[in-house]
């Protein structure tokens, strides 16, 4: 693997994001008045790849949008950040969308419809080919669990770091936590995921405001910048693209890297649309280091 930009290839969901703005999250049953509605590209691999790519990487993308309007605004999406769409297929049916409700606090809750992303359920050879060909595999749970666990065995079998950013979380067969060999998650997945955290070679925790927290060859945790957030949504995201990007340069340096670039997307509205630049990354990194 490469000491930099290593090839990655990011498999998993792309939808459109429906967003809407409140002053705060409403609970079950109350209607609340927003004060805004924006659409934006979205899908946590979608995200993560656009991220790794913006961080420097080359990133390919497997995945599967509908033929309907949102499609191909996604597939240009993708193209437009430099992230390789050849094997984005397009299905009959709807691309996958995501309702997506921010409150003046930068909280979110989100509703995940898959669409197009729910047929995603086998390997096709160009697949195969594609991660044959990478350093680090990327994948998310928002595609069928089957197509995850296939992928990482084909990964594991031709030498590629498999990372897992397990989310929406749940219960992780024996198969995919076997053949994973860096976990991303927040604290929250973290506790549910349990003991099965514990059998993961590397561990990365993303802990929020305060930072993250790494658990393998070493212990530690990484501060985050300060920064004034305005919408977490696409802070994890940020994260995981980056940490996949800077993998190689070690845990630490990975890490603290990563939480610059998830606390850099925390200051900017939306998604896909809210991770930045190596440029912009380094900047925030270097004077919160001042």
């Amino acid at each position: 693997m490469s000491a930099s930009n290593p090839r990655i290839v990011v498999l998993g969901s792309i939808n459109m994001d429906l967003i809407t703005r409140t002053p705060s999250l409403p609970v079950p049953g109350e209607t609340v008045l927003g004060t805004s509605f924006t659409t934006a590209p979205g899908g946590k691999g979608a995200n993560q790849a656009i991220a790794a790519a913006k961080s420097g990487s080359p990133v390919a993308f497997i995945g599967a949008v509908g033929d309907d309007e949102f499609g191909e605004t996604l597939r240009h999406t993708l193209s437009s950040a430099g992230v390789d769409d050849s094997a984005l297929r397009t299905a009959a049916g709807s691309s996958g969308i995501a309702t997506i409700t921010v409150d003046d606090r930068a909280e979110n809750s989100i509703v995940v419809v898959p669409g197009a992303n729910g047929g995603v359920r086998e390997l096709e050879d160009d697949d195969r080919a594609i991660i044959a060909n990478a350093d680090i595999l990327l994948c998310q749970l928002e595609i069928p669990l089957d197509t995850v666990v296939a992928a990482f065995r084909y990964a594991r079998s031709h030498g590629v770091t498999t990372m897992l950013n397990p989310s929406p979380v749940q219960d992780l067969p024996d198969a995919l936590v076997a053949n994973t060999d860096v976990l991303v998650v927040n604290e929250a997945e973290e506790a549910r995921i349990g003991h099965r955290a514990h059998e993961v070679e590397h561990v990365v925790t993303t802990l929020g405001e305060r930072g993250a927290r790494y658990r393998g060859s070493e212990s530690f945790e990484v501060s985050a910048p300060r920064i004034e957030a305005v919408d977490t949504t696409g802070a994890g995201d940020a994260f995981a693209g980056a940490l996949a990007a800077s993998w190689p340069s070690g845990p630490r340096s990975a890490i603290e890297w990563a939480t610059a670039a998830g606390s850099f997307a925390a200051t900017r509205p939306g998604a896909s649309t809210s991770s930045g630049t190596r440029v912009e990354i380094d900047t925030l990194r270097d004077a919160a280091a001042r």
